[in-house]
C-alpha cells in the first residue's frame, strides 16, 4: 500500500478520488469562477438564443452535434387551431424541426437521425409523403413506431440529431 502512495500515478489517482468529495475537480481548479458548468454544450431555445432555465431544451449542440428535442404539431403554436389530419401536423412538425436545425448551424441535409412518433399506425403513408418532400437528396436514418398518444394532441412527433453544418 505504501508503495501506491509513493508512485506520482498512486498519489494522482488517490488525490483524483478526494477532489469530488471537497466539490473540486481537475477542471474547476483551472477553471475561472464565471466558467459555465458544461462549456462545450450549448443550451438554445426556438430562436436560437441562450435557453433559460426551463423545463425543456429545444435544442442543444455539443462537439459539432445538434439534438433537437421532440416537436410536435402544437410546438410554438400557441392557438393549434389547424386541422386534425397527417399531412398539415407533418408539415408544421417538419417546419419546427427545419426552424431548430438551421438555428444550430445545421441543414435539413445534415440530420442524421430521426426519431418519429405517430398516434396512429396507419398515418405512415401519410406522415411519409410530406416527410420526402424535406429530402429530396435522401433522408436520413429514421425509426418510426406509433404510441398511443402525444401531447397537445398532435398526431405526430419528431425528434432527431444533425451534424453543424457550418460555423457561426
Amino acid at each position: 500500500m505504501f508503495s501506491i502512495l509513493t508512485t506520482r500515478r498512486g498519489f494522482a489517482g488517490r488525490l483524483a478520488a478526494l477532489l469530488p468529495g471537497l466539490g473540486l475537480s481537475g477542471t474547476a481548479l483551472s477553471a475561472s469562477p464565471q466558467a459555465p458548468a458544461n462549456p462545450g454544450v450549448q443550451k438554445l431555445d426556438y430562436e436560437g438564443k441562450p435557453a433559460g432555465k426551463g423545463f425543456i431544451t429545444p435544442l442543444i449542440i455539443h462537439n459539432g452535434v445538434i439534438y433537437i428535442a421532440g416537436q410536435g404539431a402544437h410546438s410554438h403554436d400557441a392557438e393549434g387551431k389547424f386541422p386534425m389530419d397527417i399531412e398539415t401536423h407533418t408539415k408544421k412538425v417538419m417546419e419546427n424541426v427545419k426552424t431548430l436545425v438551421e438555428a444550430g448551424g445545421g441543414a435539413m441535409d445534415s440530420i442524421l437521425q430521426l426519431t418519429v412518433y405517430l398516434t396512429k399506425i396507419d398515418d405512415y403513408d401519410g406522415m411519409n409523403q410530406v416527410f420526402k418532400t424535406y429530402f429530396p437528396n435522401g433522408g436520413p436514418a429514421r425509426t418510426t413506431v406509433a404510441v398511443a398518444a402525444l401531447p397537445g394532441n398532435s398526431l405526430v412527433e419528431i425528434n432527431c440529431t444533425a451534424a453543424v453544418a457550418r460555423k457561426g
